[in-house]
C-alpha cells in the first residue's frame, strides 16, 4: 500500500467519478483504476460498486475512507517534520589539512565562518597528504589544501594566495641576523626542511610564509631568489556548495590581508 493508491481512492471517493478523480490528479484515467484495482487486490475487498452510469462506495469502501485520510495525515505531518528536523541540522563541511600549519592557518577562517554561516559545521582531519586526496574523491572531505603543481588534476584548484619562500631558523643560529638568504648561502649552510630541527637549533628549515602559521621564537628570513608558490584549495568538480562557496571567500579575504 502507497500514498499514491490512497490519493486515488480518496479522491474517487470525493467525486464518485473516475474521470473527474483523473482531471483532480493530473493523472489518465486508466492510472486510476489501475491504483483503484491493486488496493482491492491488496485489502482483499471490493472498494467501490461500479456501473456503466454510476460509481458508489462499498460498505468497506465507506470505512476505509476513515483510515486513508488518516494514513494521508500521517504521512503528510511525517514528510513535514522530517523536512522541520533536516532544515535544523548543521550543514557538513569537511576541511582536511596535513599539518598544524594549515589548522592554525584555519583558525580566524572558521571564527568568521561561524559568524556568518552559523549552519555551517566544519568537520577538521589532519591526516597524511595522500589520505586526503583519497578521502576527497570519495566524498568525505570537501576541501582540501594544496600547493599548485601538486593539487589533483581531476579536482578544481582554487589559489588563495602566492606565499613566498623563507628560511627558518632558531634566533642563536649564525645566519639568523641575515636580513636576506640566497641559495648558495643555503647551500653553505646546509639547510634541511625541518621544522622540529630548526626550533631545536639544530637546521634550517626552507618553508612557504603562510599567514598565520608563524611560530613564536623563530626567525623567518625572506628568500627573495625563490619564486613565489601559489597555495589554494581543492574541491571536486559539481561540490561548490553555498557552504563551500562561503569558506572560500573567507579564506581569501582572511589569509590575503594577513600577509
Amino acid at each position: 500500500m502507497n500514498t499514491t493508491q490512497l490519493e486515488c481512492f480518496m479522491a474517487v471517493s470525493n467525486f464518485l467519478n473516475f474521470s473527474r478523480a483523473a482531471e483532480h490528479l493530473r493523472i489518465t484515467q486508466p492510472a486510476v483504476s489501475h491504483q483503484i484495482s491493486t488496493l482491492e487486490d491488496e485489502l482483499g475487498v471490493k472498494l467501490f460498486h461500479r456501473t456503466s452510469k454510476s460509481v458508489r462506495l462499498t460498505p468497506e469502501g465507506y470505512l476505509f475512507t476513515q483510515y486513508a485520510g488518516e494514513m494521508l495525515k500521517l504521512a503528510g505531518l511525517s514528510k513535514a517534520r522530517l523536512k522541520e528536523c533536516l532544515s535544523d541540522l548543521p550543514a557538513r563541511l569537511g576541511i582536511g589539512c596535513r599539518n598544524t600549519i594549515e589548522l592554525r592557518m584555519l583558525r580566524p577562517v572558521l571564527a568568521r565562518l561561524r559568524e556568518e554561516r552559523p549552519e555551517v559545521m566544519p568537520l577538521l582531519r589532519l591526516i597524511p597528504f595522500d589520505s586526503l586526496e583519497n578521502q576527497l574523491s570519495e566524498g568525505e572531505l570537501q576541501l582540501i589544501f594544496s600547493f599548485q603543481e601538486s593539487a589533483s588534476k581531476k579536482a578544481r584548484y582554487h589559489e588563495l594566495l602566492r606565499c613566498p619562500a623563507v628560511c627558518v631558523c632558531a634566533p642563536d643560529h649564525p645566519l639568523a641576523e641575515e636580513p636576506f638568504l640566497t641559495v648558495e648561502r643555503l647551500r653553505s649552510a646546509g639547510a634541511m626542511a625541518a621544522f622540529t630541527l630548526a626550533e631545536a637549533g639544530y637546521a634550517l628549515a626552507v618553508v612557504p610564509d603562510l599567514p598565520g602559521a608563524r611560530l613564536p621564537g623563530l626567525r623567518y628570513i625572506p628568500l627573495p631568489e625563490f619564486e613565489p608558490l601559489s597555495f589554494g584549495a581543492v574541491y571536486l568538480p559539481g561540490e561548490r556548495t553555498p557552504a563551500l562557496r562561503t569558506l572560500l571567500t573567507l579564506l581569501e579575504e582572511v589569509l590575503r590581508s594577513a600577509q
